[in-house]
């Protein structure tokens, strides 16, 4: 029993030791708390209220009153920048769980039991991905309408079918493992060799593809609330402020830049921690190696 404590403290150790000397972990880690504090305490945080408007002082600079200036309707930039991570971490959350539930679902069969099954599943997979992220998205609201809801199973659908690809390839390689095959042998049911023995292992896989395909997903809604298809004024949005502000872009570059620097920052957050959490969570990484044998 202390054997396999000490080895779960030595573990949790060189792991902690790890985030720290990842540089890329770290900052991923660092500004998707920050996110995560404006999104929570965004009523605290912002200086106003997102909705306010004051004419008198529409397109006005960056300065110690606003920050980031004001929009054409005279609100804080600022503030509604602050409300915007609400609806791109709720979208991408949502999406990239619709995703994950189906994609696993899809990828797990298909990888499982292989032959007409694989064939069927991945027919179905290729025909989602042949079609441009974006056009399909545009595809799906169209049909469904618009609003956050339907922007957010829109998205799920999009990035289904990617998922789906790499929990196959996973599982394909794991259940050659003999483990597996024992469970086979001992004649447990394929429900359980699924759950109990494939799924467990593939976690690491699953959840790092779901920080990836959080870039993707922000990218997405602030593509589709640009176009005018995702969420719809006053509510703030990122992209939807993108789309407002392109019209005083060359008098007043503020109303864009503040909105598309949030959005880099947010897809360079998640592609951050993507990279890091795959390094982190597995073994056989050479740059976890490499520091483990340090």
């Amino acid at each position: 029993m202390e054997k396999t404590d000490t080895k779960i403290r030595t573990g949790l150790r060189r792991k902690l030791i790890f985030i720290k000397k990842n540089v890329f972990l770290t900052v991923g880690l660092l500004l998707f708390v920050i996110i995560l504090l404006c999104a929570v305490f965004s009523k605290a945080i912002a200086p106003y209220s997102p909705y306010d408007s004051n004419i008198k002082q529409r397109l006005s600079p960056p300065s110690r009153v606003h920050l980031f200036g004001t929009d054409e309707f005279g609100r804080d930039i600022l503030s509604r920048i602050i409300y915007g991570t609400r609806i791109s971490l709720l979208v991408g959350a949502v999406a990239v769980s619709i995703a994950t539930v189906f994609g696993v679902l899809l990828g797990a069969l298909a990888g499982y039991y292989g032959g007409k099954v694989d064939a069927v599943l991945m027919r179905i997979v290729d025909s989602m991905l042949s079609f441009p992220a974006i056009l399909l998205a545009l595809s799906i609201v169209a049909v469904l309408g618009t609003g956050l809801i339907n922007l957010m199973i829109a998205i799920g659908i999009v990035y289904t079918g990617g998922f789906a690809r790499v929990v196959r390839s996973t599982v394909l390689s794991v259940k050659e493992e003999d483990f597996v095959e024992a469970s086979k042998a001992l004649g447990f049911p394929d429900s359980a060799i699924i759950w109990e023995n494939i799924l467990p292992n593939i976690t690491s896989t699953i959840i790092v593809q779901a920080t990836v395909f959080l870039a993707y997903a922000v990218l997405a809604e602030a593509g589709l609330s640009f176009l005018g298809l995702g969420v719809q004024p006053p509510t703030p949005s990122w992209g939807e402020m993108l789309s407002a502000g392109r019209l005083h872009i060359q008098t007043s570059p503020w109303i864009t830049i503040f909105p598309g620097l949030a959005i880099s920052m947010t897809v360079m957050a998640f592609n951050f921690l993507g990279d890091g959490l795959r390094d982190l969570l597995d073994p056989k990484s050479k740059a976890f190696v490499s520091r483990k044998g340090k």
